[in-house]
């Protein structure tokens, strides 16, 4: 349930609201918008009138149900208002959300060694990526495949983030390693495997860092928001929603099905910024590029691009990454398209 304020209501009023409601067992969410407060009511209200609430205050515009099984992730419940999230990086803030410019995150699937992540942090910073992408801890379906150099991979990326100035996301599989990565990453990654591990979705709902929640591998859009909700339910409203491909009837030409349809569904469904992972997507670096362009043409938010110095060498996922140089022509590309949907960068980037 959401309570909207008329323009202009004194916050003490809204204050005092949000206080009766708390003593009625109701847990209120205040949100500010560009004109409007809206007070979001989570808790057990079936029983409540919404005149009963109307009633309450002459500031009080409307009282609307949120019908989704899903409250704080429905986009009912900012009133229509999307997200914005700021993300701290060495360089400023970054901003994910539909009204901000597209937020290119690169790199490869994990961090092999010094040198490598260091000028693949300094390649893809020169193309216009404001994140760099790289797994310390990587969850792989064979037991015998590389898992990652795990806590000495954060330093690593601790060093490519000095020398690059890029933001970093990486992957938080265990509950008992949230800390430790939260010290290092500007964005904690729940990968598709983890996202129904709601121990891990409400660990990382406890921390102040915002969260990139990947779509599981066969989750249905309801089960990815839901998966959502237990991150919001736990206090952080900073979620970024990542399609990464579906596991489809026919692997034969594509790792995944990328669902670019998905982000018109998002934008009705949820207030939550969206990003897409072309390269998981596909499974093949020569797709990347179409589908990544598509998904700017869709109207996605972000955009994840596995870039590995030498794929045919890379101890995970070569076969689905661009090298450095196919990364600068793909930003090319796809600056026109950003630009002509008003969503790219300003000023444009030297190399274009």
């Amino acid at each position: 349930m959401i309570v909207v304020m008329k323009v202009g209501s004194p916050e003490a009023e809204v204050t005092r609201l949000c206080q009766e409601f708390t003593e009625w067992g109701l847990n209120p969410e205040k949100i500010v918008g560009r004109h409007k407060v809206i007070v979001g009511l989570v808790g057990d209200t079936a029983s409540l009138d919404e005149r009963q609430i109307e009633e309450k205050s002459p500031w009080i515009e409307s009282v609307l149900r949120v019908e989704r099984p899903y409250k704080r992730a429905s986009r009912e419940f900012r009133h229509g208002q999307p997200s914005e999230i700021a993300v701290s990086t060495p360089e400023g803030n970054v901003l994910f959300g539909e009204h901000h410019p597209i937020v290119v995150v690169a790199g490869p699937c994990s961090v092999e060694n010094e040198e490598m992540i260091v000028e693949t942090a300094l390649r893809v910073k020169k193309a216009g990526a404001k994140f760099l992408r790289g797994g310390a801890y990587k969850p792989r379906t064979s037991p015998y495949a590389f898992q990652g150099h795990g806590e000495s991979a954060l330093g690593l990326l601790a060093t490519a983030r000095e020398a690059s100035g890029l933001g970093i996301i990486t992957e938080v599989m265990d509950t008992a390693d949230v800390e430790k990565i939260a010290n290092v990453a500007d964005v904690l990654q729940v990968g598709a495997r983890n996202m129904q591990n709601f121990a891990l979705l409400k660990k990382v709902g406890a921390q102040d860092k915002p969260v990139l929640l990947k779509r599981g591998m066969s989750a249905t859009i309801d089960e990815w928001l839901m998966a959502a909700e237990y991150i919001l339910a736990a206090g952080n409203p900073n979620v970024i929603l990542c399609e990464r491909g579906l596991r489809t009837f026919d692997r034969s030409y594509t790792r995944n099905t990328l669902d670019i349809a998905v982000v018109p569904v998002l934008r009705l469904l949820t207030h939550l910024p969206i990003m897409l992972d072309p390269s998981h997507g596909t499974g093949k670096w020569e797709y990347v590029p179409a589908m990544a362009k598509a998904a700017i043409a869709a109207g996605t938010d972000s955009l994840m691009i596995e870039v590995h110095p030498n794929p045919a060498k890379a101890l995970s996922d070569g076969p689905q990454s661009l090298t450095p140089d196919r990364f600068d022509n793909l930003m090319k590309e796809l600056s026109v398209i950003g630009k002509a949907v008003e969503r790219w960068p300003e000023p444009a980037l030297a190399m274009v």
